[in-house]
């Protein structure tokens, strides 16, 4: 059976590289820009938007007359097409939202992007795409070496189970990454090890969760000790930050600092969780879960702790 798949390596570029990858990323940023610019002027006057392909026609148009594109061939074409691709489906799936037709969170208007607030990605649909060992080939990139291996994807590719579709080049705190959307044929079982079996889980704030199975037996899953530990270094990074001054170099060592602590909590949890469903996957043929959001129900009750002290105060 063919599925689709993701493989993500962090990616250890070199300067040149680096500036490379930072270059792709703001043709990205200004693509999408320059396509939401487009689709609101084209809205005012017709009540329509610009397709993606539409988007695509026009910017080769643009960029073989104006002087101030020059630069535009210093990076893909793929980071351009895909970011117009990109702004047509979040302007599809806004209308969708709008109409209902949409299932989960309703999506709101696509806003403009800003350097340094935004997150910078770009993706490749097209051109050379191989890894090997510890590197992986990207078009216009070349040879990028990478952090961890990558040959269990390259097996894969060698053997011919396997196919890149796309590659999405990301930043998060101050690290690369590469993700691989890869199509490979695998042997799904009839049926489950374990047929018949059963758990039911309750998402908790102390625990990470807890559950009961067809047997009766009581599952508890704890959440990450190095968690604790991340989370006061965390508080203490926080407040670093909230006192530099706004625009010193200072500042801008403390948000790298921030946002590494943040990309490492993040990390742990992703870990515990991937941990604890996998094992609940391979154990129980049928998982259920509660309905709710745990977040909102601790921030409830933290809000109604509050108002209770308010009112003893006045």
């Amino acid at each position: 059976m063919h599925v689709v798949q993701a493989y993500r390596f962090a990616l250890d570029p070199s300067p040149a590289q680096e500036r490379m990858l930072h270059s792709h990323a703001g043709a990205a940023r200004f693509a999408w820009n320059l396509g939401l610019a487009r689709c609101n002027e084209r809205y005012a006057a017709e009540r329509r938007w610009y397709s993606a392909g539409e988007l695509h026609k026009l910017w080769n148009a643009e960029k073989k007359t104006s002087p101030d594109l020059a630069w535009w061939t210093k990076n893909s074409k793929c980071a351009y097409q895909e970011a117009f691709r990109n702004l047509d489906r979040a302007l599809r799936g806004y209308r969708e939202a709008k109409k209902g037709e949409r299932k989960g969170r309703r999506l709101g208007f696509p806003r403009f992007k800003k350097k340094g607030r935004c997150r910078d990605s770009f993706r490749f649909s097209t051109g050379a795409m191989r890894c090997s060992g510890a590197t992986v080939t990207l078009p216009r990139l070349a040879t990028i070496r990478t952090h961890e291996s990558t040959r269990k994807l390259a097996r894969r590719l060698e053997n011919g189970t396997a196919r890149i579709l796309s590659a999405t080049v990301s930043r998060s705190a101050q690290r690369w990454y590469v993700s691989f959307a890869v199509e490979i044929d695998r042997d799904i079982p009839d049926r489950h090890a374990h047929p018949g079996s059963a758990v039911g889980i309750d998402l908790g704030v102390k625990t990470l969760l807890t559950g009961v199975d067809c047997d009766g037996n009581v599952i508890t899953v704890e959440g990450p000790e190095p968690l604790r530990g991340t989370l006061r270094k965390l508080r203490r990074a926080s407040r670093a930050h909230s006192r530099r001054q706004k625009g010193s170099a200072n500042r801008r060592k403390a948000v790298t600092r921030l946002g590494r602590f943040h990309a490492r909590v993040a990390n742990i949890r992703a870990d515990a969780l991937h941990k604890a469903t996998s094992a609940l996957a391979t154990r129980y043929e049928t998982i259920v879960a509660e309905d709710l959001n745990t977040v909102t129900r601790r921030y409830s009750a933290w809000t109604a702790w509050c108002w209770r002290r308010r009112r003893r105060s006045v």
